[in-house]
């Protein structure tokens, strides 16, 4: 009759049968209470009931409010902390990251999500020193994170962005990833900054502003460099397409990169998008991207130790920059500095203004930086916007204002443009500029472009000089058509293309004469884009505005492509089948440029052999039959 029950001890609750409810809740908090201190013994009772704990409070939450209310008056969350303070190793830490996530992923009721995070315990969490070389631990701690950052809005920011005492932990705990070596662990990080950014909150912003931009965007253009280095080595040591695989999730990754920074910009931050489009601009496209453009023309005891990258690279990054980036002020910029003329860079002899536009380190790890301002108070004024190092050059001081400083027209411009990047400015249109104005004297990257176009020995070069062309005239919202007057390329925003760029034009007809000879090593891909591109300049709504000697030249391409086509109809018995599929393909599925730059594969070298794997418009032509449906494409 008093005997006592199997596994009963001292002191504790008897196990209620109903694994939900507050009773049970009760019991859990007794075995707490009882195991303060983790030994192994008693490890995995304590992991078992911290899966327990995270799985009634989620049932509490939806059925029953008295179930938060025991959880928060016995102040449960203390033994979480108080757990992990004691080093008791992985098994305890893992469990805790995953109940804590489960928790927060669940809750769905704003009361219960305020008694969790309104003592600082959570807070406390995310910066315990946890051992991120586990790969468990790290990937829990990192979903972790990222789910309270799913939970911020403009009441609950105020549980972990401190105004008092300036720290805001979720966020600076987070970026310290940002260049993490999983890839997994590096979208989390964006995918929490751009939920953080997102909070309309004043003051969060401005210490973000403050204390974190121009560290965090000068150490992530920094890795985003380092990573287009890594790319364009891979592109110069696999001529042999050994390595498509490597190369093809390092284009993907400079592709997550660039639609990160355009979801930052695009949530149209001032003071975030000043600091950003700085950095990207001086730190990363001009000197990188831009620069690489004419390596070969410099000198090889200038600026010879300079890091840069291929120039089939070079265009194929400036391409993807174009069509996927939208923010007009840096668009724009880029846009101008290529159309009209180079950006003297740092050298030897240089201003330490102008040294500014480099591709350099940032003076110290973003995880140095955020130690030294933990805790510090804003000196500045609420208003005024802090200044990165290479920011201040376009601050329009004197410096770089004055007519008197040691710089480059060209540098004037950038200055001026970085100084009233948000509005409109007009270049000459058209009419005022007539198709004999037009030169590349004094244009060196628009020059290096253009000479990609020519296709003497194969189109590899002049297949990324297309796509960087096509993806400027059709970013109608970061690019205004007076600039692209500028330089005489009409788009489908003009009214009349009666004055096109003849040098451009002559270029692309050139590439289709070229196209239509037999034994071409122009490919379909390159032949498609060179058409777009010219019906772009000269074509608007069924009326052409070619010259006569041009529309000559297109005629005659035609008449040799139609001599190529009787040869193979002649020769090949199944030619009007293929010549039917072909058709229906370049109907069915045209040309997708955006498409095309995602495709690691058109980064190598040309290649003829079906084995690659590359689609047939990307390569040669490999024997009789596929020289047949290259002419009937043609």
């Amino acid at each position: 009759m008093f005997q006592r029950s199997k596994g009963w001890i001292p002191g504790l609750l008897s196990k209620p049968k109903n694994p939900h409810s507050l009773e049970h809740l009760k019991y859990l908090h007794s075995l707490l209470c009882k195991n303060q201190t983790v030994t192994e013994a008693n490890r995995s009772l304590l992991v078992e009931t911290l899966r327990s704990i995270s799985e009634i409070l989620i049932w509490g939450d939806q059925n029953d409010s008295s179930v938060f209310d025991f959880f928060l008056e016995k102040n449960m969350l203390s033994f979480f902390l108080r757990y992990l303070q004691q080093k008791s190793g992985r098994f305890i830490c893992v469990q805790l990251l995953q109940t804590l996530n489960i928790l927060f992923e669940n809750i769905r009721n704003e009361t219960s999500l305020y008694y969790l995070l309104s003592n600082n315990h959570i807070n406390s969490i995310i910066v315990h020193k946890f051992d991120f070389s586990d790969e468990e631990v790290m990937a829990y701690y990192i979903s972790f994170l990222k789910t309270l950052s799913f939970k911020l809005n403009r009441h609950t920011i105020h549980f972990f962005y401190n105004e008092h005492t300036n720290d805001f932990a979720l966020y600076t705990e987070a970026i310290k990833f940002f260049n993490h070596s999983e890839a997994m662990v590096r979208i989390a990080v964006r995918t929490i900054t751009l939920n953080v950014y997102r909070v309309d909150d004043k003051a969060m912003l401005r210490y973000i502003r403050n204390r974190t931009a121009a560290p965090y965007f000068s150490n992530l253009v920094w890795f985003i460099g380092n990573h287009i280095l890594d790319l364009d080595m891979c592109v110069r040591n696999d001529a042999d397409h050994q390595s498509r695989d490597r190369l093809a999730d390092l284009v993907a990754e400079h592709l997550d990169h660039l639609h990160y920074l355009n979801d930052i910009l695009c949530l149209n931050i001032d003071a975030l998008n000043d600091v950003l489009t700085d950095q990207i601009l001086n730190r990363l496209l001009i000197p990188l991207y831009v620069y690489s453009l004419t390596m070969r023309k410099r000198a090889a005891d200038r600026l010879g130790d300079r890091k840069h990258v291929s120039s089939v690279v070079s265009l194929f990054l400036l391409s993807q920059v174009f069509l996927i980036i939208s923010y007009a002020p840096l668009v724009r910029q880029l846009a101008e500095i290529i159309f009209q003329g180079e950006i003297s860079l740092s050298r030897k002899e240089a201003s330490p203004e102008m040294r500014v536009r480099e591709f350099v380190p940032p003076a110290e790890t973003l995880e140095k930086t955020l130690e030294s301002n933990r805790g510090r108070q804003d000196a500045a004024d609420d208003n005024e916007l802090p200044q990165s190092p290479s920011s201040e050059v376009f601050s329009g001081g004197e410096d770089m204002s004055s007519p008197n400083q040691n710089s480059t027209d060209e540098e004037k411009l950038l200055s001026t443009l970085g100084r009233s990047h948000r509005m409109d400015m007009p270049g000459p249109t058209s009419a005022e500029q007539g198709p004999a104005t037009f030169s590349l004297d004094n244009r060196p990257y628009l020059e290096a472009v253009f000479n990609a176009l020519e296709c003497t020995e194969n189109d590899y070069e002049a297949l990324f000089a297309l796509c960087l062309l096509y993806a400027m005239g059709h970013n109608e919202e970061g690019i205004h058509q007076e600039l692209m007057d500028s330089v005489l390329m009409p788009t489908e925003r003009c009214e009349t293309k009666d004055h096109y760029n003849v040098l451009l034009v002559e270029r692309l007809i050139r590439i289709i004469n070229l196209a239509c000879q037999h034994g071409s090593k122009v490919r379909l891909s390159t032949l498609e884009l060179t058409i777009r591109l010219l019906k772009l300049l000269v074509y608007k709504e069924d009326q052409s505005f070619l010259q006569d000697r041009h529309l000559a030249c297109i005629e005659n391409a035609r008449e040799c492509s139609t001599q190529l086509l009787r040869n193979f109809y002649k020769s090949e018995e199944i030619f009007l089948d293929m010549f039917e599929d072909e058709y229906t393909q370049m109907i069915n599925r045209p040309l997708n440029v955006e498409y095309l730059t995602m495709d690691a594969s058109i980064l190598l070298p040309p290649t003829g052999t079906p084995l690659t794997g590359i689609d047939f418009n990307k390569r040669l032509p490999c024997g009789e039959v596929e020289r047949s449906r290259r002419v009937g494409y043609t």
